[in-house]
C-alpha cells in the first residue's frame, strides 16, 4: 500500500513531475503550484479508443506474464490522437505500443488527459503495479517505461514504490532543472533504471547525477546514448535503437 503524501509534497513532487513538458521546461512560478483537479479516466478520440482498449489494465492477471507500463510524451495529452509535432512528425503511439507487445511482453498504455497532473497520474501507475506485484508477479517482470513528461512521471513512480527489483526505463529526461530539482525534494531512483537519450537532445541530459544521488537505492543502473541525430524526436518512433535496449533491460 502506497504512504499518503501531505499537501506540501504532494505540490512540490507535482512541479517536479511536471518540470517536462514533452518538448520544453516550464517556469516554476507561483501560479504553478495550483493542483489542477485530475479525471483519471482516459479520453481518447474515436479513432484511437480502439486499439487504446487492448492496452488497459488487465482485468485478468497472469502472474507468469512479464509486464511493460508505457508512458507517452506530452504531446499525446496535448493534441490527443493523432498528434503530430512541427519539427518531430507524428507520434507513432500505436505503433510503439504494438512494437513493444511484439516481444511478449503484456502492455499496458493509456491516452492521459490534456494538462494532466503528473504526480495523481504517478500514484495511479503504482497503485496499479502494487495490484501485479500483490496478484503474485515477480517485481522483475515489471517495467515502466516513461517518455519525456512520461519519464519524468516514472521517476515519481519509482520513488514512491521503493522497490529494488522493479525495472524502470527514462527516455529522454534528467535535464540540469529535473535534477536539481530532485535533489532539493529528496527524490530518488529506486530498482534497475535505464536512461536513453539521443546526443543532440536539447530537452534530456545525462542522469549520471541522479544515480549518484540515488546511490545505495538502486540495484543496478545504465545509461544509453545513442546516435541517431534526431534528438527528442527518437520518442515519437519505434526505433529499434531504443525498443531493443529497453525491452533486454526488462527481460534481465
Amino acid at each position: 500500500m502506497i504512504d499518503p503524501i501531505d499537501t506540501a509534497k504532494t505540490i512540490t513532487l507535482f512541479l517536479f513531475v511536471n518540470l517536462l513538458t514533452g518538448c520544453q521546461s516550464i517556469a516554476l512560478t507561483a501560479s504553478s503550484t495550483q493542483i489542477v483537479p485530475v479525471i483519471f479516466t482516459a479520453s481518447p478520440t474515436s479513432e484511437s479508443s480502439l486499439f487504446l482498449t487492448m492496452y488497459a489494465f488487465p482485468a485478468s492477471i497472469d502472474p507468469t506474464k512479464r509486464y511493460i507500463f508505457y508512458l507517452h510524451g506530452r504531446i499525446i495529452e496535448d493534441q490527443g490522437i493523432p498528434a503530430v509535432s512541427p519539427e518531430y512528425g507524428s507520434y507513432e503511439y500505436e505503433t510503439i505500443l504494438d512494437k513493444l507487445a511484439s516481444h511478449g511482453f503484456t502492455v499496458i498504455s493509456e491516452q492521459r488527459s490534456k494538462n494532466m497532473d503528473g504526480i495523481k497520474y504517478a500514484e495511479r501507475v503504482a497503485e496499479q503495479v502494487t495490484k501485479l506485484l500483490n496478484s503474485g508477479v515477480p517485481a522483475k517482470h515489471i517495467t515502466v517505461v516513461g517518455a519525456s513528461k512520461g519519464a519524468a512521471i516514472t521517476i515519481a513512480i519509482s520513488s514512491f514504490l521503493a522497490n529494488s527489483e522493479l525495472n524502470f526505463v527514462l527516455m529522454g529526461t534528467c535535464d540540469s532543472e529535473a535534477i536539481q530539482f530532485s535533489k532539493h525534494q529528496n527524490l530518488y531512483l529506486y530498482g534497475n533504471v535505464l536512461t536513453i537519450r539521443d546526443f543532440v537532445d536539447s530537452f534530456s541530459g545525462s542522469c549520471e547525477e541522479l544515480f549518484a544521488f540515488s546511490e545505495g537505492k538502486l540495484a543496478r543502473h545504465e545509461e544509453i546514448v545513442l546516435q541517431v541525430g534526431t534528438g527528442h524526436g527518437i520518442l515519437y518512433k519505434p526505433l529499434d535503437e531504443w525498443i531493443l535496449p529497453a525491452v533486454q533491460w526488462a527481460t534481465q
